[in-house]
């Protein structure tokens, strides 16, 4: 009975360090990818103060990632809202 106890406690304390070596795999990664948005924070800041708009290029940004298809597609409705309400 005490070798079922035994492979119990041996589980347990495998599971256990599994688990911090997760815990502690995501804790690293949550610090990189906080100093990668402080480098991304002070790109834009460089940028502003070099002339650009950091809001635009965000913007750019977003519409770089998309399919040519779908951005053309985004722009006809943003033209044909435009239009609907007069703005131009």
């Amino acid at each position: 009975m005490s070798d079922m106890v035994n492979s119990g406690i041996v589980d347990t304390k495998s599971k256990d360090d599994r688990l911090k070596s997760f815990i502690e795999r995501i804790e690293r990664l949550e610090e990189e990818k906080n100093n990668i948005l402080a480098d991304i924070k002070e790109v834009y800041s460089e940028a502003k103060s070099s002339g650009y708009e950091p809001k635009i290029m965000r913007k750019v940004l977003l519409i770089r990632k998309m399919d040519i298809e779908e951005r053309l597609e985004q722009e006809a409705l943003l033209d044909t809202y435009r239009n609907a309400l007069g703005i131009f």
